[in-house]
């Protein structure tokens, strides 16, 4: 995949997460910062970084449960690890760091 096809794709999807978080009723903070870097910040001051990788052609997600990379495949961006779809991923991690259910579908 070329840089800029992936660039579309990843700044695409980090505006979906975030649309997403708009929508979520859980207590965490959020900000999409220059360069593709989607912080999220829980109430107990735990934070979750989302951004892209573009030498590798993931996106990245730290989470204080470990680190996860999504690479797109068949329209989807999947775990490298588990093809664990990346909102899936993203709800796990706010779930576990809030405390609070969380559900990005």
């Amino acid at each position: 995949m070329e840089e800029r096809e992936f660039n579309t794709l990843a700044d695409t999807m980090l505006a979906r997460i975030e649309q997403a978080l708009e929508g979520c009723e859980a207590d965490i903070d959020f900000e999409l910062k220059d360069g593709g870097v989607l912080e999220i910040s829980c109430a107990d001051n735990s934070k979750i970084i989302i951004n892209r990788h573009t030498a590798a052609r993931e996106i990245w997600v730290a989470a204080r449960s470990g680190g996860f990379h999504f690479r797109h495949e068949n329209g989807s961006w999947l775990g490298t690890r588990d093809s664990e779809a990346l909102m899936t991923a993203i709800s796990r991690c706010l779930s576990e760091q809030s405390g609070e259910d969380v559900s990005l579908a």
